[in-house]
């Protein structure tokens, strides 16, 4: 599977009726009759409701965009794909990193990478958690033991959401337990090298 694309899922009241890249759902929504309500369609990457039929220009439609034609090598700095945004800092914060090697900018990249490597594991723990709750609320809000599910998943008890999730459709279920599959796994401590 490609995760460049974009994927997402639809629901028809609690049962799944399309999953794949939104130009697969869309087909085969296409073929759904509405007649008993609508679709919620869910992004499979951040677990959010979106908008069905897509707006004109959705993100997830937009045609790929064509290389650049390469410009002649221009004299100075190398191109890096920097993007400049403001960041508020206090003055001793400054102060160490003028002192840094390489100055401010270069500092907290390294700093950013650094914590990139060694937050992973919490990061992709959160990430998950965040999604498999977004498409929890907005689905399964009103089903027995939501707030009781909400906080075990929260707490990153796998057994104790199974347990609470269990009497939940089975394709809602399902898909919740596919989305939270990183909710649960312990962070992976931060890898350390000995000499």
């Amino acid at each position: 599977m490609d995760d460049s694309v974009s994927r997402c899922t639809a629901f028809l009241g609690y049962q799944r009726v399309a999953h794949g890249t939104y130009a697969d759902v869309a087909r085969a929504l296409a073929q759904v009759d509405f007649s008993a309500g609508g679709p919620l369609v869910f992004d499979d990457a951040t677990g959010a409701q979106v908008d069905y039929p897509w707006p004109p220009g959705y993100p997830a439609f937009a045609s790929p965009v064509s290389a650049p034609v390469a410009a002649a090598p221009a004299v100075g700095r190398p191109r890096l794909g920097v993007v400049a945004r403001e960041v508020t800092l206090l003055p001793r914060h400054w102060e160490w990193l003028a002192q840094q090697p390489g100055g401010a900018s270069a500092a907290l990249r390294r700093l950013v990478d650094e914590a990139r490597r060694t937050q992973a594991g919490r990061d992709a723990q959160r990430l998950a958690t965040e999604r498999a709750y977004r498409f929890m609320s907005a689905i399964a809000g009103g089903l027995p033991g939501f707030e009781e599910a909400s906080r075990t998943l929260f707490a990153h008890d796998a057994e104790a959401f199974a347990q609470r999730i269990a009497a939940w459709p089975i394709d809602v279920r399902g898909h919740l337990s596919w989305l939270a599959r990183d909710a649960f796994e312990p962070p992976s401590p931060p890898s350390s090298t000995t000499a």
